[in-house]
């Protein structure tokens, strides 16, 4: 049996790791709502200390990956035989997840990132990955556009500037006119709190790399119409509930607060219009 080895990651890669952290933590709980034996094997095959850097694990990351594995999954129903590409995808495992779907992925992300997820995750005919931050816009020359595609990312946007989100948003759709989008929003107090404390601090020994775009939800729709500089449709989807303890009831009254939801954080797709 192979030794784990340490992933090697830093800055804004490292953040994989920390989302993989969640969703095996909660696919190995007898009562947990999500299920990713995937995850699980990466997470054993890692020398690295999980609760060291980032304390007691949630279940948000892996809450957010079944959102996303839920909007990828009606858009192949709709569209067979269609492309799907995730950008910054990590340690991500949803091509293991929606093993059952028709259709080809390709993962984008920093060569840095691509080499430990090839550690456990090989690409093949179906599956590429391309070594190339998502900024690059080397990526979208790789995509066939004789097909319908969905683009996602998760755990991403809010590590680049907003002009950066803008400039990303607006070339896509431009490349890709009948694209799917999906990707998760922080909101804007959660990323000035970054800016001001240089990255949030997890524990005693991990800080969160700096997140310079957060946007509340009432200013979105504008926003978003405006740089994708096309007719498009729009669907806000809200995080569900934790599954369980104090943070289950606090959670669930969040939506009865009036306005809260404008505050918190939550995934986007843009669809065409």
């Amino acid at each position: 049996m192979t030794e784990p080895q340490p992933p090697g990651l830093t800055d804004v890669p490292e953040t994989m790791l920390w989302t993989l952290y969640s969703r095996a933590q909660e696919a190995m709980r007898t009562d947990g709502v999500f299920s990713d034996s995937k995850a699980i094997e990466i997470y054993r095959g890692l020398d690295y200390d999980f609760e060291r850097s980032f304390g007691r694990s949630n279940p948000m990351a892996a809450l957010r990956a079944k959102l996303f594995d839920e909007r990828v999954s009606a858009f192949l129903a709709d569209n067979p035989d269609s492309t799907v590409v995730n950008l910054g995808e990590g340690l991500e495992t949803q091509r293991y997840r929606l093993a059952e779907e028709v259709c080809h992925w390709y993962t984008v992300d920093l060569p840095e990132a691509i080499a430990v997820r090839e550690r456990f995750i090989s690409p093949d005919h179906k599956h590429e990955h391309i070594p190339l931050s998502a900024t690059d816009r080397g990526w979208m020359e790789v995509i066939p556009d004789d097909r319908p595609v969905l683009i996602a990312a998760q755990g991403l946007f809010m590590y680049f500037r907003e002009q950066d989100v803008r400039n990303l948003l607006r070339d896509m759709a431009a490349r890709f006119p009948q694209c799917h989008i999906v990707f998760d929003v922080i909101p804007n107090w959660v990323s000035r709190a970054s800016l001001v404390a240089r990255g949030l601090p997890l524990t005693r020994h991990y800080r969160t790399p700096v997140m310079p775009w957060g946007v509340h939800r009432f200013m979105l729709p504008r926003q978003l119409k405006s740089w994708v500089g096309r007719s498009c449709e729009l669907e806000f989807i809200d995080y569900p509930s934790f599954p369980r303890g104090v943070t289950k009831l606090a959670s669930s009254m969040v939506p009865l607060v009036p306005g809260a939801r404008h505050w918190m954080p939550m995934v986007v797709e843009i669809r065409p219009g």
